[in-house]
């Protein structure tokens, strides 16, 4: 006779509940005790559970997961009931864990209690909300440090622990990660190997529980450690596995001065939290693993002494904003060059991945490289673009390009020679605190045609000012595109303490990494983050300064790129923000514009424009001029009325407060001065 016929007979029924298909067989007499039709047969967990009282089914799940850790039996007393909740009769389930499986058998009780189980409803709701507070916290922990707090705090439902400590086995030692109600000199006693008769120990080989209700119990099964533990005070111990992924990382001791006596109710409780807890601690664990990782990769590959310029002040900052391992391929440097001049230079590899962290290495060692041998800003640039090309075609499809913006520095001039691929354009803040974003010559990011050519283009930066630097994380961080992230960027820069590049520096990262509450969402705002890289640059004053500083913008206008002459209208602009009379900002505007167009229509050089401002507002000076390197000298014309030229001279005559042609040793410069008109003299 089989063993089904057996019990059978004696109204017994089998089941068998795989966990990994959630499919529950049952045969046909544990069928008719459920009231499922159709005899043996195969049915998901939610059928069978819709025919058990609801309480009865969790209780019967926590006593199986109560089973499976302590490769025990589990036994639970259930319900079935009708499409009308009524009660129809009591069963005794019993299950045995085996793996994923989990057979059992069910047969009928008839004197079984009102109050099915040993927990009553006030502690089976307590013992819920405990274990939601306890997932919760945990789940929101973002640290080791955090997870083992959150543990000391837990109070349990009836019992709560007055000692705690967190074991971690590595290879086969067994040390104590966090403790709590103990000396950290009397916790460092319990680094061990896995080998001795040690509960922690034993608990972390085997990956079975073990419970000591009293002192006695304690010092009869490990009287080697016995000693160790009796200073303490305690009078109860749990010791339990951390399982993660079937593995066991490590072992949880909760300590008790009262006497518990560790019901299977108490039993399942310390269960789940050993499980969320050992969650927990893997979670955070491999987290601080790869942030350690990363800080470690980007450590090596920014500079490792802090950037210093001879008669400037520098701030840098790197600050990763997540994904993988939270490393890309934002990066900065500054070069000391054989001239005696120093490079700053600021980059950006496409991607944000380990990759985009090893190309962005490999090419600042190759720009170094190529700086240290005494070239030019243009071809350190175009020698780079070469060699990351190279690269590119080595990795095929994955091939990656990247942004770079490299300026070479005269620390006793101040003058700068900024040559950029595909770069965010740098941006100054002037003494007074304006802000321009200077317009520079652009050529192809850096990989994309081996063989180009990089223009440089050449400002100066005047004492007091400040350069700033950066990747497009700074700009576009919060859903910004380029335009909207430079206004939001332009505010930062020009209210916070230029004297201070360090506060400066953090005020920029804040003003586009900090809190999102604190900073309205730009159009893009379900764009990616990204990092952020900057670099601020300020030319200390030689001696005191005036109370308003100079104004000056510098800029090149090449035949090449007329496109150019817009930059020089904004620059002009953004220099007048606050004059006084809008008509002669416009008019200041218009002769920028005809001044510029001349030398690019009328020679066969580049256009070199300097304006500047001066004196105490209301009564301000704005001078410009603008060079070319011919000698031809304009003439005044008389122009008919159709005539497209010939009108420049006289816009001069008519709109300006002063101008002239100065001959030089290298061409000529053709300037005018405007003078701010006060409020109290408008019409």
């Amino acid at each position: 006779m089989h063993s089904e016929e057996v019990l059978a007979a004696v109204g017994s029924g089998l089941w068998q509940w795989d966990e990994g298909t959630d499919d529950i067989t049952v045969d046909d007499c544990a069928a008719h005790l459920l009231g499922l039709s159709g005899g043996a047969a195969t049915h998901r967990s939610t059928t069978v559970r819709a025919c058990l009282h609801a309480a009865d089914f969790v209780s019967l799940n926590a006593a199986v997961s109560l089973a499976a850790t302590e490769g025990t039996v589990a036994e639970s007393v259930v319900r079935v009931v009708g499409e009308d909740g009524r009660v129809l009769r009591t069963l005794r389930a019993r299950a045995a864990p085996r793996g994923r499986l989990v057979s059992g058998t069910l047969h009928e009780v008839h004197d079984a209690p009102d109050a099915v189980g040993t927990a009553t409803a006030d502690w089976r709701r307590a013992r819920e909300a405990f274990l939601l507070d306890a997932g919760r916290a945990l789940a929101e922990a973002d640290s080791t440090t955090e997870v083992l707090r959150v543990a000391a705090s837990l109070s349990m439902p009836g019992f709560s622990p007055d000692g705690l400590a967190v074991f971690g086995v590595n290879g086969d030692q067994l040390s104590v990660i966090g403790h709590h109600g103990q000396d950290a000199t009397d916790a460092a006693v319990f680094d061990i190997t896995l080998s001795p008769d040690y509960p922690a120990a034993l608990v972390a080989r085997t990956g079975r529980a073990i419970y000591l209700d009293s002192p006695e119990a304690y010092a009869e099964r490990f009287p080697a450690t016995w000693p160790l533990v009796e200073p303490y005070g305690r009078v109860s111990w749990a010791y339990l596995p951390l399982v993660v992924a079937g593995s066991t990382i490590g072992t949880w001791m909760a300590a008790f001065r009262e006497p518990v006596a560790f019901t299977p109710d108490e039993r399942a409780v310390l269960t789940t939290v050993a499980r969320m807890l050992g969650q927990a601690l893997s979670r955070t664990g491999l987290h601080e693993t790869e942030r350690e990782l990363t800080d470690g990769l980007q450590r090596t590959m920014l500079p490792a002494r802090r950037p210093d310029v001879s008669g400037m002040a520098v701030a840098t900052r790197y600050v990763p904003t997540g994904g993988g391992l939270q490393v890309g391929g934002d990066w900065y440097d500054v070069i000391g060059l054989p001239s005696g001049r120093t490079a700053i230079v600021i980059g950006d590899v496409q991607g944000h991945d380990v990759k985009a962290a090893g190309l962005m290495g490999q090419l600042r060692i190759a720009l170094r490289a190529y700086a240290a041998e005494g070239h030019g800003p243009d071809a350190v640039l175009s020698r780079t673009s070469r060699f990351l090309a190279g690269v590119a075609d080595e990795h095929g499809s994955d091939a990656r390009f990247a942004t770079c913006l490299y300026v070479e520095i005269d620390p006793l001039t101040g003058t700068l020679d900024v040559v950029r691929a595909g770069h965010p354009e740098p941006a100054i803040r002037l003494g007074d605190g304006t802000t321009i974003v200077r317009r520079t010559a652009v050529g192809l990011p850096l990989g994309i045609e081996p063989d180009t050519d990089y223009p440089t283009t050449r400002m100066v930066l005047e004492p007091g000012e400040v350069l700033l630097l950066c990747t497009d994380g700074l700009i576009e961080t919060g859903g910004h595109d380029l335009e909207t992230g430079w206004q939001r960027l332009s505010k930062a820069l020009a209210t916070g303490p230029a004297g201070d590049l360090e506060v400066l520096a953090d005020s920029l990262v804040h003003a586009s990494h900090g809190p999102a509450s604190h900073h309205p969402a730009g159009p893009l705002s379900d764009r990616r983050e990204d990092d952020i890289a900057l670099v601020l640059l300020r030319r200390d004053p030689d001696g005191p300064t005036c109370a308003v500083p100079v104004r000056r913008t510098v800029l090149t206008v090449s035949q090449a790129d007329p496109g150019q002459i817009r930059s020089c209208r904004e620059d002009i602009r953004a220099l007048l923000h606050d004059w006084a009379c809008d008509e002669q900002v416009e008019s200041a505007v218009l002769l920028v514009s005809e001044a510029v167009t001349n030398v690019l229509v009328h020679t066969d050089g580049d256009a070199v424009l300097l304006a500047q401002v001066t004196g105490m507002p209301g009564t301000r000076r704005l001078h410009v001029d603008v060079g070319d390197p011919s000698d031809d000298m304009p003439h005044r014309r008389s122009p008919g009325e159709l005539a497209s030229s010939g009108r420049g001279l006289l816009l001069m005559e008519e709109l300006a407060d002063a101008w002239g042609v100065d001959p030089r040793g290298d061409g000529k410069s053709t300037w005018f001065e405007l003078y701010e008109t006060p409020a109290s003299q408008r019409r």
